[in-house]
């Protein structure tokens, strides 16, 4: 069956997709602004029934989840049930959406996880995550009190993981009903107690592949790796540049590779380091690291990579995909080995997600 690729960009101006060969070679084709230019904070596909959908927020309308089902030709738009009751104040936006098991989860903000069960058609709220104890004490991160992270167990469809900045992760097992906060051996720099319970600014997470109790997590305050479910986590910031980032992503078959994208720090720009970008890959669980520049900008570059702007395709090999704060996307075909541009003067990137699909 002949294949194409399709990159889902979310920006601060709408939704585009980038659609090529199974290749991966250039031309790309462009469409877009989509989402009629709401800022679309992540863009995925639900590979079970092939439909697209979009979470952003409108400054004046609100949080909405847009669903397309036909590969983003057309688009419609829902927040019905996305509250937290008629006295609270509105959600600002969506920040992240992952399909798993027949339903679909959207993170938000302020900080809480919603259920579809109809496609993004009706939400209700899962309630159990807002009511851990920690929820008095939650403060917001530099980009507010998010749900930016939303992981579902591949086989068991009671556990499920998010992230919350800057708050830490949170771990169910019973279908969302109750949480557990799950940071232990995670740094939190700026704050007196450098290893509280909660309060840790987790940027973003990753489930390995093949081990589903095997996570990786970018953080503020370092890069880590958890064996049991995020029970525990170790340090893997030996042979990076920086210990602050945003994106992690995992190997789509081996569960001892991952991808992260480190910053100059949180307060000296955030842009790579030395304006000198970089992918850094580990393939031993994070015991070491190699950078992957070949194809990518090496002097200038005052750029950043967000939270959700890089993904990862499932072909054999796989391709690899980054998205700027400048606006650019990056792609790779050979598992970062070599880089080319195929998109450059689009919005502030997101978030970046492929899809395989058929020709």
């Amino acid at each position: 069956m002949d294949r194409r690729v399709l990159v889902l960009i979310g920006t601060k101006k709408g939704a585009f997709i980038l659609e090529g060969g199974a290749d991966r070679d250039a031309p790309w084709r462009l469409r877009g602004p989509l989402c009629e230019g709401w800022p679309i904070n992540h863009v995925c596909q639900d590979a079970a029934t092939g439909r697209l959908y979009a979470g952003g927020g409108n400054p004046w309308f609100g949080a909405a989840v847009w669903r397309s089902d036909d590969l983003g030709e057309t688009w419609t738009h829902s927040s019905e049930g996305l509250n937290y009751g008629l006295d609270a104040s509105p959600l600002r936006s969506v920040w992240h959406l992952t399909p798993a098991h027949g339903a679909l989860y959207a993170g938000v903000e302020p900080a809480g996880l919603f259920r579809s069960s109809d496609g993004g058609l009706t939400w209700a709220h899962v309630e159990g995550l807002r009511e851990h104890p920690s929820r008095p004490d939650w403060k917001p991160g530099n980009g507010g009190l998010i749900c930016h992270t939303i992981i579902a167990h591949p086989d068991d469809p009671e556990r499920m993981w998010v992230g919350i900045s800057a708050v830490g992760c949170f771990a169910t097992e019973n279908g969302g009903r109750t949480w557990e906060a799950r940071n232990r051996g995670v740094r939190v720099d700026f704050m007196p107690d450098k290893y509280p319970e909660t309060g840790q600014c987790v940027h973003k997470m990753a489930l390995a592949s093949g081990m589903p109790d095997r996570l990786y997590q970018q953080n503020h305050c370092g890069t880590y790796r958890s064996d049991d479910g995020g029970r525990s986590w170790i340090c893997l910031d030996d042979g990076l540049p920086s210990t602050f980032g945003f994106p992690m992503v995992a190997h789509p078959r081996d569960p001892d590779t991952a991808f992260t994208v480190p910053l100059n720090g949180d307060d000296r720009g955030r842009f790579v380091p030395d304006a000198r970008m970089a992918v850094w890959r580990t393939s031993d669980g994070g015991a070491s690291w190699r950078a992957l520049r070949d194809g990518l900008p090496q002097e200038q570059a005052y750029l950043g990579v967000l939270r959700e702007a890089m993904a990862v395709d499932d072909l054999d090999p796989f391709g690899v995909y980054v998205g700027t704060s400048t606006g650019q996307v990056f792609a790779s075909r050979d598992e970062g080995e070599h880089w080319a541009r195929i998109a450059d003067l689009l919005p502030p990137v997101y978030s970046v997600e492929a899809a395989v699909v058929a020709a």
